[in-house]
């Protein structure tokens, strides 16, 4: 994409209102632009990266086994009803026409559990794993924190139904090791801890996916000796000592949660008389478990470590190009690069700009934050060269432009394999 063709302009200065590193930066960049407290637009560059998480999150739940599926945001008052959660704060309620109340869908337990009801019947239906990936409503009392809370989001729910707790262990314990492929694919991986979690009503413990980073909401204790993360609730109950190894060495981080995992067990199939047969002929309720992830909110955490004084740092995995290509006065020989680049199938933002200076050109390409920057200028082509610089690290590296196919082949790993001029 060349830039002269992106409607969207980086800005100088963060509005005003927002506090948080992501929304500040994801703003500026031309990410995201804020409607009103707690909702978001997704701009190009920023749709861009959400669709990576998205494709990442449904690469991960594929290979589990999962199921998608794209359920209804419109939920009938009568389905919460047989849950006694209609009256829950956090649904935004409506009336239409007819003066029937609808809720707009914060989660979709009320959904899914009679829809998959419709089609199993005996053990032999057993296990489903079905998951969404969907916008969600939620009348938070003070949205705050960018993309880390807000009132409308998109989030990734995973429903799985079984015969028998075995059954919901192995699955659960397999999305678990799924989770922590997503982060780490995301860049979060090395910061992300399995934090232990109140059950609330559904179960003894749940565990939650926390991200430790400086500008965190949440608060954990982390184990120094198998590095479990408890909440606060949690360790309290505990007696201050981790309820795995039993260690007392904890640590206070700042985190994000940017995951959650519940076992629902009968919660929901007897609300909704959720029965199968088993091998013996004897009816029994299914057992469910429940997994979430927040697409905006991981983008937001992402952000939130990934940055420095001049910008966004994005991850390649998580990147909306490949290569920010910026042509410092010689129109010519850099379109046929870009034309080169794109040939190879190459993603590249083309800085073709004529009415911005070199300094501004850098700014904002720091600014954006994509991996890799490729400069071609009087000075680069004068020694037969295109000058290459990774996005966060300071070296300068001058390739030779007969040298950059088998860098690009090499799908931008490493630069030791490329004959340098200086």
């Amino acid at each position: 994409m060349k830039q002269t063709q992106l409607f969207t302009k980086t800005i100088k200065e963060a509005p005003k209102d927002e506090k948080s590193i992501n929304a500040q930066l994801l703003i500026r960049a031309g990410f995201i632009d804020k409607l009103t407290a707690g909702v978001y637009s997704y701009l190009p560059l920023g749709l861009r990266v959400l669709k990576k998480i998205e494709n990442i999150i449904r690469e991960e739940m594929n290979n589990i086994s999962c199921q998608e599926v794209f359920l209804p945001v419109l939920h009938p008052k009568e389905i919460w009803q047989k849950t006694e959660r209609w009256q829950y704060p956090e649904m935004f309620k409506l009336k239409n026409r007819q003066g029937k109340e609808i809720g707009l869908g914060w989660t979709h337990e009320e959904v899914i559990t009679p829809l998959v009801k419709k089609f199993v019947k005996s053990y032999k239906d057993l296990p489903v794993f079905v998951y969404q990936i969907q916008d969600k409503f939620r009348d938070e009392l003070r949205a705050k924190s960018g993309l880390l809370r807000g009132r409308e989001f998109i989030m990734k729910d995973l429903y799985s139904f079984h015969q028998s707790d075995t059954d919901l262990e192995r699955y659960y314990t397999k999305v678990k090791k799924a989770y922590f492929r997503i982060f780490k694919r995301c860049g979060i991986g090395r910061q992300t801890f399995l934090t232990l979690a109140s059950g609330g009503a559904f179960s003894g413990y749940s565990h939650e996916f926390q991200t430790i980073t400086e500008f965190g909401e949440d608060e954990i204790y982390l184990c120094q000796k198998c590095k479990l993360g408890v909440n606060r609730e949690i360790i309290q109950k505990e007696k201050y000592q981790c309820p795995k190894c039993k260690g007392k060495k904890l640590v206070i981080k700042k985190s994000i949660e940017v995951g959650n995992i519940f076992k629902l067990k009968d919660r929901f199939s007897k609300a909704f008389d959720f029965k199968f047969r088993d091998n013996k002929g004897m009816e029994k309720f299914v057992l469910m478990g429940c997994y979430g992830i927040g697409l905006g909110r991981l983008l937001g955490a992402v952000i939130e470590i990934h940055h420095d004084e001049k910008g966004i740092i994005l991850p390649k995995e998580l990147s909306p190009f490949d290569l920010h290509l910026l042509d410092l006065g010689r129109k010519k020989e850099t379109e046929k690069l870009y034309q080169d680049l794109q040939k190879q199938g190459i993603k590249v933002l083309y800085d073709n700009r004529e009415d911005k200076t070199a300094g501004t050109k850098f700014v904002e390409a720091d600014l954006i934050g994509i991996p890799w920057r490729i400069v071609v200028s009087e000075r680069t082509l004068a020694k037969g060269c295109i000058e290459l610089k990774k996005r966060g690290r300071p070296k300068i590296e001058f390739v030779k432009i007969k040298h950059l196919p088998q860098f690009l082949n090499e799908k931008l790993k490493t630069l030791n394999a490329k004959q340098k001029c200086f």
